[in-house]
């Protein structure tokens, strides 16, 4: 007698050098953006007017909006397919919008329309970056992955070195990188219409190269019948019973700021519970079954490697979004002696933190490559803790250096954490998640890099006004110990199944 087993699961075809180049080419120009944006919207701020104790919460608008935005990016590309595949419509329409958000950021001349275009460029850049890392997963057999987020990891390094550069580039060619009180110097601004060619240009080039796999085909490397997707879009859903909890939690901070006058920015921080709570009840209430429903549910059954991996994350991006936000003021007044923004020598710090942002991203490509051979031998989660232990010995030396050269040192380390940072979570939870939820997880799991950026924009400020008014350099002391701790969460971390039950 034959038993019919279903179908049998395929291997997706392996990648050759070129086919994983087409894939991550894209993150060239993504990443270019983010540099420019990294290390010179601080620096904007500062020229149009704001104080440095002001920064944090200018920047809030790109983590607020990154919180709702990947989910939903990722949940909506998982279900999408037309002419231009799943991701890659996607990734255009972000690429497009962000180039305008580049164009127009510089030009703004006002503090506030200036924070907006950063809403604006970090909306953008979150619709273009988020399906690149479940493209990967699409487009790769399971043991390729780390080659694949390797690739991305070094075009991610080779666009922040260039956006980085940029602004220093161009007045090496003789663009003034100074100007008077209130306006962008010429050479941030042309690094920014830089910035905004070359991401347009980079996804294009991914979008016209690259060939999706259809849902038949994806459902065949499953080992799945051709209805499987239609099937899962009625799976059971969860309801989480939590949402009264997170409601009451979010009215308790708001309760507490406003009768003790703590810093006005944690009512958005109260907001966001009370947020989240809410949307809680709604979907119990309802039963709905839209994007909302989905993301709730996925989200209460996140496999418990995802879940550990969070407490990392969260350690992680703290430390990382006080350096971005930081380094700025910080090596300006330490190692050039200089709190003008419109002072020759701060503009010649400002230029010098982009180099060095240059050189711990020049640093990241080679240590994209260098640790999977490291992970190999002791696994991919000791791998990233050591990678985090080398950014928090990084952070404590911009903390204590002072020579404008010897800073490079401890980009060193800052380079290793990063190409950790953007390779081995992923690798990891590429490896439990369920492919066609590719999309959707990843958009959760930015979850846990958005929540710490807006626990140091909503908190920051007011630390540094209580704790060391005038004195920046103390955050990197604050983003090592982060990082250490981020390094221990990882010795939680089970990386298969069997170990994580």
């Amino acid at each position: 007698m034959t038993v019919f087993s279903g179908p049998v699961a395929t291997d997706k075809p392996r990648q050759g050098f070129w086919g994983l180049w087409n894939i991550s080419f894209g993150y060239f120009g993504i990443q270019i953006a983010f540099a420019l944006q990294n290390a010179n919207v601080s620096r904007i701020f500062q020229s149009l007017g704001s104080s440095v104790d002001d920064l944090a919460f200018l920047w809030i608008a790109g983590p607020v909006t990154g919180l709702l935005v990947q989910p939903l990016i990722g949940y909506y590309s998982d279900r999408t397919w037309g002419r231009l595949g799943r991701r890659r419509p996607y990734f255009l329409a972000g690429a497009v919008l962000a180039a305008l958000a580049l164009i127009g950021l510089p030009s703004a001349g006002v503090l506030l329309v200036a924070a907006a275009f950063l809403w604006m460029l970090d909306a953008s850049l979150n619709v273009a970056m988020e399906p690149f890392r479940a493209f990967a997963g699409d487009m790769t057999p399971h043991d390729q992955r780390g080659q694949a987020f390797a690739f991305q990891t070094a075009f991610i390094g080779a666009g922040a070195v260039l956006g980085s550069l940029a602004p220093a580039l161009f007045n090496w060619l003789g663009i003034a990188n100074t100007s008077v009180d209130g306006t962008i110097p010429p050479s941030v601004c042309f690094s920014f219409y830089l910035g905004a060619a070359a991401i347009v240009l980079s996804v294009g080039w991914t979008v016209l190269r690259v060939r999706e796999y259809a849902p038949e085909e994806m459902a065949a490397f499953e080992g799945h019948g051709p209805h499987h997707d239609d099937a899962a879009q009625h799976e059971p859903l969860v309801h989480p019973r939590s949402g009264p909890l997170w409601v009451m939690g979010g009215a308790m901070l708001l309760a507490l700021v406003a009768a003790l006058d703590l810093d006005k920015q944690l009512y958005i921080l109260g907001a966001g519970l009370a947020l989240f709570g809410t949307i809680q009840i709604g979907v119990r209430a309802t039963g709905a079954r839209g994007a909302l429903a989905h993301i709730v549910s996925d989200l209460a059954q996140m496999p418990v490697q995802m879940k550990q991996l969070a407490f990392a994350q969260f350690f992680t991006w703290i430390g990382f979004f006080i350096v971005w936000i930081y380094t700025t003021p910080v090596v300006t007044a330490q190692a050039f002696g200089a709190a003008d923004t419109a002072s020759a020598a701060y503009n010649e710090g400002a230029d010098w933190v982009g180099v060095m942002f240059a050189f711990y991203n020049g640093v990241a490509i080679v240590a994209a490559f260098l640790l999977p051979a490291l992970a190999r031998r002791i696994g991919n989660a000791a791998t990233h803790a050591v990678g985090l232990l080398c950014g928090a010995g990084g952070f404590l030396g911009l903390l204590l250096i002072r020579d404008p050269h010897a800073l490079l040192l401890p980009m060193v380390g800052m380079g290793v954490a990063w190409a950790s940072v953007l390779s081995m979570p992923y690798v990891i939870l590429t490896r439990v998640l369920p492919p066609r939820k590719f999309g959707i997880y990843i958009g959760i799991f930015n979850f846990f890099v958005v929540i710490p950026q807006l626990v140091v924009a909503t908190l920051m400020g007011g630390i540094m006004r209580s704790f060391f008014p005038g004195e920046p350099r103390w955050t990197m002391l604050v983003a090592a110990l982060m990082m250490a701790l981020a390094a221990a969460a990882m010795t939680l971390v089970r990386e298969n199944a069997k170990d994580a039950a």
